[in-house]
């Protein structure tokens, strides 16, 4: 316990620290239910708005992934919707819509994204 005493100190020598900065950084948690009805949690990174529409860049939270499943986490990109007062977060499914969103989410955060899966069918 010895080596941890100069971690905390007391008076004069105890660094300051300023509340703002904690009230500053709050970050939007977000709920999103599947279609099998399970919930995931998810930190909002950032939101863009375009005209065509509202867009959230979605990380999971720390600790929401499965580490079992050997997937790494990754970010998703999904549209805003509203209906009725209600606001909804929906996949992007065209193509050409997901990257141009993707490539401004990608040079806004500095992460690049993957283009839409292709279907199997």
């Amino acid at each position: 316990m010895a080596e941890l005493d100069g971690f905390f100190r007391e008076g004069e020598d105890a660094p300051v620290f300023d509340e703002d900065v904690l009230e500053d950084y709050s970050p939007d948690i977000v709920s999103v239910v599947d279609e099998d009805g399970k919930e995931h949690v998810f930190e909002e990174l950032d939101r863009l708005e375009t005209d065509g529409g509202t867009y959230v860049a979605l990380a999971p939270l720390a600790g929401e992934g499965d580490p079992e499943s050997g997937e790494a986490e990754e970010l998703i990109l999904l549209r805003v919707e509203e209906e009725d007062g209600e606001v909804y977060l929906s996949p992007i499914e065209d193509e050409a819509e997901f990257d141009e969103i993707a490539a401004q989410f990608s040079e806004r955060l500095g992460i690049p994204f993957e283009s839409l899966p292709e279907d199997d069918a």
